[in-house]
């Protein structure tokens, strides 16, 4: 699709509005996950039997020192940032870290738990025993492409279903994840849409093979990428030097596992803040458009899925122009899409027909 041009041509086909209304639907999302991450807003369990699906922190208040260091981190960085101190977010996850060391080393935190709800969440800010040592290549080449199909319930179809769906999902949220990152540097044009999409679509796309071909997890377009947006970078150069600290980064796993989540999240929440304030490009007095823009920006955080906040945007987009009788305003890829979204968001019962 990316050599055919599709997934350029879906670019430009895709109003301006609901670009940007992605933007900021992304920057609500990457917020709610530096909170969630840190546990200041946590599930509420099902065993309390409420509709209430979250709450701040474990219990209905903030609970630990973590979530204090994340506070910290997160006052620290605002303070920075509002200050125009070059290297904020960097200079705050440094300082969070060695705060959250010697937390962990005075209290013996240890790991979150549903036992332990005052621990660290996703690593535990500890610097003991070898710092370097050679990475693990396991995996590399491990590879079965049918395999995965052999224990798919329905057949060939069901495959293909599920095929599709994880195909549309990557195809939308590379989408969303680029035009924000875009219009977060200022890069993207008149239409939203950035320079150079093709290459950029290139390289995600042969990204994700060689991933699945090496045996790690997804190499995708990731959202995280607006933070270093938000440190300045503009170019290439950026994704260069990301990857060749990510590289070495492999030879000193100790050493990074020692950042807890709580001093880098801050940045997800910041970044957040920053993609937001392109709302006020949407024209909220046209319901046409500011509908299905409300819809893509609220369905990413609440669903956790940046593809069905699209998803659903894009559908409300073509029904509202429909009952509108304003047809001619839909450029004819858009109908294909939301023709597609619909298919998405019916793959269950469409499963459950199959059997």
């Amino acid at each position: 699709m990316v050599l055919t041009g599709f997934r350029k041509a879906v670019f430009h086909a895709v109003p301006q509005q609901l670009k940007v209304a992605i933007s900021v639907g992304i920057g609500l999302f990457i917020a709610l996950i530096g909170f969630v991450d840190a546990r200041f807003i946590t599930r509420i369990p099902d065993a309390f039997q409420t509709t209430v699906p979250v709450q701040l922190g474990a219990d209905g208040h903030l609970t630990g020192w973590p979530v204090l260091v994340f506070c910290l981190g997160l006052v620290l960085m605002i303070a920075l940032w509002v200050r125009r101190v070059p290297g904020a977010i960097l200079i705050s996850i440094a300082v969070t870290t060695v705060v959250a060391v010697v937390v962990e080393a005075i209290g013996d935190l240890g790991a979150a738990s549903a036992d332990n709800p005052g621990g660290w969440s996703l690593s535990v800010p500890t610097v003991s025993g070898e710092l370097v040592g050679l990475p693990s290549f396991d995996t590399l080449g491990e590879v079965d492409l049918l395999g995965a199909f052999s224990t798919i319930e329905g057949g060939a179809l069901a495959a293909l279903l599920l095929v599709f769906s994880l195909l549309l999902a990557d195809f939308f949220d590379t989408m969303g994840t680029m035009t924000a990152i875009g219009a977060e540097a200022g890069l993207n044009d008149a239409e939203g849409t950035p320079p150079n999409a093709q290459r950029i679509l290139v390289v995600d796309s042969v990204a994700a093979i060689a991933g699945g071909a090496a045996g790690v997890s997804s190499n995708t377009s990731y959202i995280e990428s607006a933070s270093g947006v938000g440190e300045g970078a503009r170019t290439g150069l950026a994704s260069v030097v990301t990857g060749v600290l990510f590289l070495l980064a492999t030879f000193v796993t100790p050493l990074v596992s020692a950042i807890p989540s709580e001093a880098a999240v801050p940045a997800l929440v910041l970044v957040g803040f920053l993609m937001m304030q392109q709302v006020t490009e949407i024209d909220w007095r046209d319901t046409e458009i500011a509908i299905p823009a409300f819809l893509v920006i609220v369905l990413m955080p609440f669903s956790y899925s940046i593809s069905v906040g699209i998803g659903a945007g894009f559908v409300a987009f073509v029904l509202l122009k429909i009952v509108s009788g304003k047809l001619r305003d839909v450029h004819p890829l858009m109908w294909v899409v939301a023709a597609l979204f619909v298919v998405y968001f019916a793959y269950s019962p469409i499963s459950d027909l199959l059997g």
